[in-house]
């Protein structure tokens, strides 16, 4: 939907099995939803790295010629959204170079805020970048040192680097995993008849029916190679700052991040919701896909049953192309369109798990009027946005969230709604149970764990406010 915040990145890595190229293209394939702008693997073969990107799906990147020259026991993968640099094949990772510490590759979930400092501190000593994404300056920050290892090197690199970033980096005989200090993002640990993996999310585990062994701890360098596994703690502790939004939208339903069932904490989500922004209504109707765990959980405490109101086009791409201005109002529904025998005549609940700009809303609510909904009222499974995110997150400027800007009584004019309900931050944070102080909330509270630049918030025009 054109109306979301946009997923960050997925990666994955696999240490020690034949089949490592296959495996991580199926990995991939489990962690799409994380971004659609293009996919890569790296893999090594204990003497060389081999490497291949695309832009676009996974399943369009990769072909049976193409894992001829994918061999190697070990490999790394990722799918890209771009939240630091352009959208283009350059920026595709994982990012591949050869330095004096050996041939490294490179795939990065996450987003760096001090990235452009570091940026141009090694451009002004001589450095020549090839891509515009901040995931590249680890590598210009790993290939200067001059320490006696691969992982002093990157731990050399990576303590310098302030933000968001769940990496996954390949040489030619280790698999390195590094989460950030203040766990962001997930990673998690799997094994595989003896083969070591680190991914996003535990959905790509299940696909290739590898065990779940534990999350990468925040603040951990997890490395695997000819010696074993080990683990080291570079860095100093940092409070936990888990994405909050993971549970929201991006994260799939049917993972495990940061040790909690996505699927029943967007359940407890629509339970909280429901007691909290009750309504008198004949139906409970989901805007999927991400809609529907909050709408089970809104309906089982109100009462009232849940239909599938709107069927959701799973076809459309990237490379729709909108029709002339004189039909473009079918916009939407080339994506939704209602069932009649549902909504016509019906007080309507519609659940999403959030609303940015308010644009989709307002045609979604506007069409099940058009279908007979007697009444449509508006429940969203989350607090308000009022905030940018920095932290590898594609968010559109301050003034472009409409709860930044509006009361939610002008939110509910402005997309046509009976009645509009969010979960309370409260209600969000309790849902999540014993865990609540481990989040970050900050596109909700404007309130971050992180400095970033203060020219960077002047531009996003995002008054700063930083969590002590």
């Amino acid at each position: 939907m054109m109306d979301k915040l946009k997923e960050e990145c997925g990666v994955f890595g696999i240490y020690g099995h034949t089949e490592a190229a296959n495996l991580t293209y199926l990995g991939l394939y489990a962690l799409q939803h994380r971004g659609q702008e293009s996919a890569g693997i790296a893999t090594s073969d204990g003497v060389q790295l081999s490497i291949h990107k695309a832009m676009g799906h996974v399943a369009d990147s990769f072909h049976e010629s193409t894992f001829a020259e994918l061999g190697g026991t070990s490999a790394i993968g990722h799918v890209r959204y771009s939240t630091a640099g352009a959208s283009g094949i350059s920026n595709a990772q994982p990012i591949l170079i050869d330095c004096a510490h050996g041939e490294i590759a490179i795939a990065h979930n996450g987003n760096l805020v001090n990235a452009q400092e570091l940026r141009d501190a090694l451009v002004s000593d001589g450095s020549i970048f090839q891509t515009t994404s901040d995931t590249e300056v680890l590598l210009h920050l790993y290939a200067r040192s001059h320490a006696a290892t691969v992982e002093d090197a990157l731990v050399e690199a990576v303590t310098q680097a302030q933000g968001a970033f769940s990496l996954v980096l390949l040489t030619k005989d280790r698999l390195i995993a590094v989460r950030d200090p203040h766990g962001f993002r997930p990673l998690t640990l799997g094994r595989l008849n003896g083969a070591y993996i680190v991914c996003s999310e535990t959905c790509a585990l299940d696909l290739i029916d590898a065990e779940w062994v534990r999350d990468i701890e925040p603040g951990e360098m997890f490395v695997v190679g000819p010696e074993g596994a080990h683990s080291l703690h570079p860095f100093p502790p940092a409070p936990s700052a888990h994405c909050i939004f993971e549970h929201v939208y991006f994260a799939r339903p049917d993972s495990y991040v940061f040790g909690q069932s996505v699927n029943e904490v967007r359940t407890a989500f629509g339970r909280r919701l429901a007691r909290e922004q009750p309504v008198d209504a004949d139906v409970v109707v989901p805007i999927p896909d991400s809609g529907v765990c909050a709408a089970s959980g809104y309906a089982e405490v109100a009462g009232v049953p849940m239909r599938m109101g709107l069927i959701r086009n799973h076809y459309v791409g990237r490379t729709f192309i909108e029709p002339h201005q004189s039909i473009r109002h079918f916009g939407v529904r080339v994506k939704l369109n209602p069932v009649k025998s549902i909504l016509q005549g019906k007080r309507v609940v519609l659940v999403d798990d959030s609303l940015v700009r308010g644009t989709t809303s307002r045609k979604i609510v506007k069409m099940v009027r058009a279908a007979g909904a007697s009444e449509v009222h508006m429940r969203i499974s989350c607090p308000p946005t009022i905030s940018p995110c920095f932290y590898g997150v594609d968010t559109p400027r301050r003034s472009e969230l409409i709860a930044a800007t509006h009361s939610v009584d002008e939110i509910r004019r402005y997309i046509g709604a009976d009645s509009l309900g969010y979960l309370s931050l409260e209600g969000l944070l309790d849902s999540v149970g014993p865990a609540r102080g481990s989040y970050c909330t900050s596109c909700y509270t404007g309130s971050y764990p992180v400095a970033f630049p203060r020219n960077e918030a002047a531009y996003l025009q995002l008054a700063l406010k930083l969590v002590e």
